[in-house]
């Protein structure tokens, strides 16, 4: 199972969000450096979100630009992607995947059209929930589609990597819900990464018992509760 560090951007700046609620951020100081320093503890990919662009409020697609330059792993960039003008952006950086969620669930057309342009290779689908209740707009918003059912509508799209997050957990180092990862993983065959408060080893355990293929990490690698140099090549 990969291990998958993430830096979320916010302002410029690494931060955490607790909750998913931009007004109670745990600020980590410049992104870069963070980036560098996962690379250099052995992860193989990264995954970099872009909160402002996600919530509406500007972008940090500079701060984006210097991870591109000053990194050599594979990265993916998640984050307000909400046209094919902005998946271009993003794929023009460097980045080997891009991440959209609101999109896909609100624009099946849309998702179908960024499909065709770059394959489902270079395209992932983010599943924020509450448990299991769907999350879009920066995780602001509630839609009333079922998780399980848009999975189903997914892997017909031609879908083939899903990361999804429990937002209740998320930040919080509680641990993961592994119940719900475990509905999630029986629904989608296909390449599913997962994450949302996950806590330390214990955790990564629990979802490679799962079958799932990759884990996001946040909080618990800046807090040292999960070391990537204790694992061999970023892998569990």
């Amino acid at each position: 199972m990969l291990l998958i560090p993430a830096v979320d951007l916010k302002g410029g700046k690494a931060v955490r969000l607790y909750e998913g609620d931009p007004g109670r951020e745990t600020p980590y100081g410049d992104p870069v450096a963070a980036a560098l320093r996962w690379q250099e503890e052995g992860a193989r990919l990264l995954h970099l979100v872009d909160l402002d662009r996600a919530l509406g409020k500007g972008d940090n697609l500079e701060a984006l630009r210097r991870i591109a330059q000053g990194i050599r792993i594979p990265f993916e960039v998640g984050g307000g992607v909400r046209s094919l003008e902005v998946l271009r952006e993003i794929l023009l950086l460097g980045a080997s995947r891009v991440v959209v969620g609101t999109v896909a669930v609100k624009h099946p057309a849309l998702l179908e059209a960024m499909l065709a342009e770059v394959g489902p290779e270079r395209l992932a689908v983010a599943l924020d929930a509450r448990g299991l209740e769907v999350v879009v707009s920066g995780w602001q918003e509630a839609a009333s589609l079922s998780a399980l059912d848009l999975l189903g509508r997914w892997e017909a799209m031609g879908v083939r990597t899903v990361i999804y997050t429990d937002v209740r957990r998320d930040g919080t180092l509680k641990g993961l819900d592994l119940e719900v990862v475990a509905r999630v993983r029986e629904a989608w065959p296909h390449e599913l990464i997962a994450g949302g408060g996950i806590a330390g080893p214990e955790d990564l355990l629990g979802l490679k018992r799962l079958g799932v293929e990759g884990a996001l990490l946040g909080k618990a690698l800046y807090e040292g509760r999960v070391r990537l140099s204790d694992y061999k090549e970023g892998v569990f």
